[in-house]
């Protein structure tokens, strides 16, 4: 059956992409290469999430953007270390979800960004 498979990648406009880009280097790790953007491998553990929210949600507050992005990591507490080395603080936290651990930072144009350290029961992809 024809099917979706995944997420295939989030794309957004930006006015300088390559500031943005520099920033998601810095400031979350992320291997950035010269044509702008980030691959990345197979997840060792986690999943890929597509869902639509209610168009009233709070939920990517303080954001203005219709949409926010979610990045698996794999250690919480250094990416928000990295973060705050470079001026960057956490908008919100969650150690509590079944789910695993959550943080929320801003990006450089306004999106909200969610990093999800999913905790050791979380199926596999």
């Amino acid at each position: 059956m024809a099917q979706v498979l995944g997420i295939g990648g989030v794309f957004f406009k930006a006015d300088n992409g390559a500031a943005v880009g520099e920033w998601y280097r810095r400031v979350l790790g992320m291997d950035v290469s010269e044509w702008g953007g980030a691959v990345f491998p197979p997840l060792k553990r986690g999943y890929h999430v597509w869902s639509p929210f209610k168009a009233d949600t709070t939920y990517f507050e303080p954001s203005a953007a219709a949409f926010m992005v979610n990045f698996v990591v794999d250690d919480l507490d250094g990416v928000l270390d990295r973060a705050r080395a470079e001026g960057v603080e956490p908008v919100g936290r969650d150690d509590a979800d079944p789910n695993g651990r959550f943080a929320w930072l801003m990006d450089p144009v306004g999106v909200k960004i969610e990093l999800w350290e999913p905790n050791e029961t979380t199926p596999f992809t």
